[in-house]
Formats: C-alpha cells, structure tokens, sequence
C-alpha cells in the first residue's frame, strides 16, 4: 500500500503506520480511503495479526482529516447519480466501522493532532491512546468551513461523550487538549510523548477488547437519548440555542442536529448510514461550496502567497518604522514585535510613543499571566519596540508604515520625513483606510516604492491586511509587500487604487443601508436585530458606532470636498453631522453613539434618536424582515461587483476572503461574491433591479453583471485563477 506500513512483531501486533508520501501532513484523500479497505481485508484475513496499532509516521500530527482541496473541486459526488454519490460519500463510514467490526483489537497511538476525518478514524478504534503534548488538538472542526462530520463523528462522539458535552465540539467545532479528551473518555490513556505506541501494544496484549462499547448489549447513551426526558430537554434546548447562535443561515449545524436525533434513535449501522445522507445533503447547499472554497482552499492559498508576483526575490524584513503611535500604530506595532522584527514606533514626542508602547506592554503582560508566554519571551518582544519622536531613528528601515490621522496633509509631512532616512531599497507603506494612494503618494520622491499596506482593527485579532497598488507602484514593491505581511502572520489581499479601495468601499455600504432604512423611518431596534440575523457580526446601526460616527463625518467631510459636485448628499449625512458636531455623539469611543455605553450594564438605544428620525415602521413582520435583509447583503455584493467592473479587484478569491476577514460579511455566503454566484448572477440581477426601483440607483446592476447574466457566467469561471492562467 502506498499510504500505509504494516510490521507485526513477535506477539502477532501489527503497528500500521499511516504515512502519506509527498506530505508534510496525512490527509484522508480518495487514495487513503481505498486502501483503509485494504487495510481492514488484511487486518481480518491474516491469521499471523492478533491485534493492531495504528499510528502516525509524521512528526506533525496523526491526521488533519478529508483532503477538502478534493472534496471542495467535487461538490457534485456520484455525477448526478443518487445511488453513486451516496456509495462515494458512504466510503469513508464504511470503512471505518468495518475497522471497528474486524473482530480483531484495533489501539489508536495518537502522536500528533487528529482533526475531523483524523479523529474519526481514530474513534473506529477500540483503545486511544494520546501523547501528552500542550500543542496536540483532538476535534471536529466541519461546521468552520459548512460541512458535518461524515465518517461517524456525529455518532461516535455522542455515544462517547453524551450529546449535551459533545455539542460544542460538533456544532462550533471546538477542539480538546489530551487532559480533556480524557476526562470525557474520547480516549483512553494520556502518556508521555513516545511512548503511546508501547501503551497500545500493552493494551492489546493485557485486555484488548474488539468490541465497540455501542456493539454491546448494555451499552447506555451517557445523559440519555432522545427518547429519554433528559435526553428530550437537552435537544429541546440544544434546538432553541441553534437558532438564537445561528439565525437558521448554517444548514451544517441544523444537519448535525437531525443526524444525531435520528441516529441515536436506530441501530449504530443504520446511524451512519443517516449521517451520510445528512452529510451529503450538506455537501450540495450554496453554504458549504462557498464556505469550503472560501475559509479552507483560498484562505490557505492567499496565506501562502498566492497573489505574489513571480520572479522578485524574496524581502526579508527586518526593522521597521511605524508613524503614528495611536491605536492601528500601537497595534501594527506589537504584531511586528512577535514575528521578531525591530520596530521603531514614532510620534509627535516621547510622550505619545511610549504610550503606544504601553499598547504592547499590556497586550504582553496579559499573555504572560495566563502562561502563553515566558517573562523572558515577553521581555525579548518588548526590547524590538523603540518609541521615539526622533525620525533619525527611522535610518536602516526596510519598510516604513504610516499610520497617522486620516488627513492628507499630515500625511505628506511624515512621508517626506521618513523617505529622507530611507535606502533605495526599501518600501514606503501608507496604512489609510480610504485615501487614494496615487494622490497620496504625490508627496513622495519614490512613487514605484509607495503602496498602500491597511491593517484592521484591533490589529492583534484581525487576520488580514489590504494591499492597494497606485498607479506607479511597482511589483517589487508588491512582492515585498506580501513577504511582509506574511512575515507577520497575516493574510494579504492586493487591490488597486480607488476611494475606499476594496474593504472600505464595500464595508461602509452595509452602515449606509443601516442608514438608509433609519432614514425610511424603520425602528432602530429591527435594523441592527435584522442585520445580525443575516449573519453579520453586529448590526449596522452599533457596528457604526464601533468604527466611530466622527471618522465617519471626517471621511464625508474629505470626500465632500474631493469630488466637489460629483459628491451625493443621502439624508442621512445631515443626521451624522448633527451628531458629531452638535451633540458630541462619537460612538463607542466616548460612550455615546446610536446607543449610550454606560460604565456598567449593556448598552441601549440612544432615546434622542428619535428626535432626529421619525419612525414610523415598529413592528416587523417576515416580508419586511427578508426585505431589509436582502438589501443589507445585496448592497454590499453589488459594491463588491462594481469593484471587479472598475477593476479594483480582480480575483474572486480576495474578493470573498477578504470581506469575511475585513469587516465580517456573513460566513455562511462564503463572501458576497460566493453569495452572487451562488443565487446565479441572473437571479441576483433581477433581485437589484427590483431593489433599484424601490429605493434607488445604488442598487442598479453595474453593465458587467447584466453582461455576466447574458452569457450564464459566474465570477469564480469568469475571473477565477484558471480561467487567468489559461487567458
């Protein structure tokens, strides 16, 4: 077999060791799958095997689970044909439970991680063993990317755990430590690292029983089933909890539900024969393609460089500048010092630097004291930190990051700076979220070398970073760009140059619509409920609050005066002005926005609200409930459509990763323009135009939607990686 080893020894224990060739990690790939039946037919028809011990021959983990890059190219199992995709999409269940069924005592030596397929494989086994390793993980991550377990984890995992323990780790697709796993009797033994395949072996030849507990006559669902009270009130309020979590937008989590409430209910062949379907079910929604291609294939591609230009050699960046000790400059900061990389943190005194420092301090502090760090490792970061008002410092620097106020004058007076200080060889980086780079880089002697580099706040939590090219910037400057941004452990997406670019431009779509339906006199209480019902992470009215009314009157304020008679006044910006500028009404950073922020207790609408906005819609009935929803999704996908006409995206791939990651659009569409592609860009057109009659022209379909629609296209077939390479 290509994928595995078998060696018996002298007691008749076979040690199979699982080792994909050309791997850095096992994967359960269609090959693997085979021969696990292989595997199994020699486990049962070999006389000289007593007993078997399963095992890792990678130092990276036992198992990370189905290989999603061949399940996510194949949304369509057994090519139509209902009997085919079920026997495909049974194999890997049918394989397992005939390992579990073999009559012969099967221990698992877990020696690394065991994700999703990987820890299903190992729960077809008798005894697990696990090595005792602070960094090993046990679990079922399916629901993260739209999918259900599909090789009897729904069913293997309840019958071990109780459905109530189980349900975070099926459901939300948490992971357990080694201690833990153990403490809920997922495995057997905890030893030291090394040694779990001796542990095994010993089982085997002390006990080795090769009997499932569920396979035996007195077998008991811990916490009972369903059809016990207990076990009733725990899916009664285990349904009620999914649709206060989930809106309804996640079928993984509403499929897993059913396949453990059926499967609990049958005879353990037939439970997974029920998982099957259920997975496959899962396997065929709009959901799971996109959340697949987007949260799992194209977010590790991008992760790894995919939009780097070929051919520039690699930029190992070493010390870096940062302008600007605010919050982003503080932040940009402190991700640095962890990747190792001296940091020079500039601003207008000592004063101001050292307290963007204490941003790190703190952050270091707080990882110290819950063990993630040692004292001297924290203390070695904070030494990469030098805060200082003095721009000499910046001398050496491979990558200068500006971080100032959004104001173009400003700068261009810290540009003009730092560029002094400069090698030739170095790149010039401007963190604005909205100011066109080109005009931005006017103020630099070095135009091919300035880029925009705009990181997310809090920059220690947020995992990607929006690369803007200018119109002279250069693809030295982009390739070195991206070594940077992965350096620091980010994900990067390139754009180009426009007003608000890419995130900024789409995101600030969802709080205009917010807006828009205040201004329609809809309650502010159904706006931001709705908003957070379509899957967004707040509502648009309190998220509005969070990235602060004042920068949103400032950007208002500069675009106003940039595009003179071009600029179109909505009726909401007088409302905002009023707030800012008559009220004092920032948002969350001063306690006071569309809601108020008491020092203790949850926050409340704002009651003066009224007062600005007559509102004349208080009670929602489902029509108005999907209307909003929709023009709070389509408002933003459409945005996102006219960034591919305009040229200021163009890979779908970004596109998607980039809007969930950037300002949180709904996972469940795999992004908006998974979203566009999944309704089918005709029925999406049809929907703007009916929207575009009903409340205005920021809904009317841009020409290259209605050209897409014409000829049945979609933008992953239209723009997506392969269609480039073969163009």
């Amino acid at each position: 077999m290509e994928n595995f080893k078998i060696e018996v020894d002298g007691d008749g224990i076979a040690l199979v060791t699982f080792d994909v060739p050309g791997r850095s990690m096992n994967t359960l790939t269609a090959s693997v799958i085979k021969e696990v039946g292989e595997l199994v037919e020699r486990i049962k028809t070999d006389a000289e095997i007593k007993g078997v011990v399963i095992t890792s021959g990678k130092t990276t983990g036992f198992c990370a689970g189905a290989d999603l890059g061949e399940l996510g190219g194949n949304g369509g199992l057994g090519g139509g044909d209902l009997k085919a995709a079920f026997d495909a999409g049974f194999a890997l269940n049918k394989a397992f439970r005939e390992l579990e069924t073999s009559g012969k005592p099967v221990a698992a030596a877990i020696n690394g991680l065991a994700l999703g397929g990987g820890l299903e494989f190992v729960l077809a086994t008798h005894y697990r063993v696990v090595a005792d390793l602070p960094k090993l993980q046990l679990g079922l991550p399916e629901a993260k990317v739209g999918l259900l377990p599909g090789g009897g984890g729904t069913q293997r995992l309840t019958r071990l755990m109780g459905v109530m323990a189980a349900a975070p780790y099926l459901l939300e697709g948490k992971s357990m430590k080694p201690a833990e796993a153990l403490g809920f009797k997922v495995v057997h033994e905890v030893v030291p690292a090394g040694s779990e395949v001796e542990a095994a072996k010993t089982w085997i030849k002390t006990k080795g029983d090769p009997v499932a507990p569920w396979d035996k006559k007195d077998f008991k669902i811990p916490g009972g089933g369903p059809y016990t009270p207990t076990g009733a009130q725990v899916f009664i309020m285990g349904n009620a909890m999914l649709r206060k979590n989930t809106y309804g937008n996640y079928p993984a989590q509403q499929n897993i539900m059913k396949a453990v409430y059926e499967g609990l209910q049958v005879p353990f062949d037939a439970a997974i024969r029920i998982e099957t379907r259920y997975f496959l079910k899962t396997l065929m929604t709009p959901q799971a393609k996109g959340m697949i291609r987007t949260l799992f294939l194209s977010l590790q591609e991008l992760g790894k460089g995919a939009g780097r230009p070929a051919g520039v050699p690699h930029y190992d960046v070493k010390k870096v500048a940062v302008l600007g000790a605010g919050m982003m400059g503080a932040g940009i900061a402190y991700v640095q010092a962890m990747a190792g990389i001296e940091t020079v943190l500039i601003d207008q005194s000592q004063e101001a630097a050292d307290k963007g420092k204490g941003y790190a301090e703190s952050l270091v502090k707080k990882a110290v004291s819950r063990g993630k760090l040692t004292q001297e490792k924290g203390e070695a970061i904070l030494a990469l930190i030098h805060p200082t008002a003095d721009y000499d410092n910046v001398k050496g620097s491979d990558l200068v990051i500006e971080a100032v106020f959004e104001n173009r004058d400003i700068k261009a007076d810290v540009t003009r700076k730092a560029e002094a200080q400069l090698a030739d060889t170095a790149i010039f980086g401007s963190n604005t979220s909205t100011l066109p780079i080109t005009g931005l880089a006017e103020a630099s002697v070095r135009p091919a070398s300035f880029i925009g580099i705009h990181f997310f706040s809090p920059v220690d939590k947020m995992g990607l970073v929006e690369i803007i090219m200018g119109d002279q910037t250069s693809q030295e400057a982009l390739a070195k760009s991206i070594d940077y941004v992965l350096k620091i452990k980010k994900t990067p997406i390139v754009v180009n140059d426009s007003r608000g670019f890419y995130t900024s431009r789409c995101f600030g779509t969802f709080v205009q619509e917010g807006m828009e339906l205040l201004s329609d006199g809809i309650a502010p209480a159904i706006i931001d409920n709705v908003g957070r019902a379509t899957g967004m992470p707040r509502g648009p009215l309190e998220m509005h609050d969070d990235v602060a009314l004042d920068l949103s009157h400032k950007i208002a304020v500069q675009t106003k005066k940039d595009l003179g008679d071009k600029y179109e006044e909505r009726p909401f910006t007088a409302v905002i002005a009023k707030m800012v500028e008559d009220l004092g009404r920032y948002g969350r950073k001063n306690g006071k926005g569309f809601y108020d922020y008491p020092e203790s207790g949850p926050k409340t609408l704002w009651p003066g609200l009224a007062d600005l906005v007559e509102v004349t819609v208080k009670d929602a009935d489902k029509a108005l409930i999907e209307q909003i929803r929709t023009r709070l999704l389509y408002r933003q996908a459409v945005e996102a459509a006219r960034c591919f006409e305009e040229g200021v995206i163009t890979d779908p791939r970004e596109a998607d990763v980039g809007a969930i990651l950037g300002w949180g659009f709904a996972p469940w569409t795999g992004g908006p323009i998974s979203l566009i592609d999944g309704v089918g860009v005709a029925k999406f057109v049809e929907t703007l135009d009916q929207l575009a009659a009903a409340y205005g022209t920021r809904f009317t379909p841009p020409a290259l939607l209605r050209e897409m629609a014409a000829k049945g296209e979609t933008f992953y077939g239209r723009f997506g990686v392969k269609e480039k390479a073969a163009a």
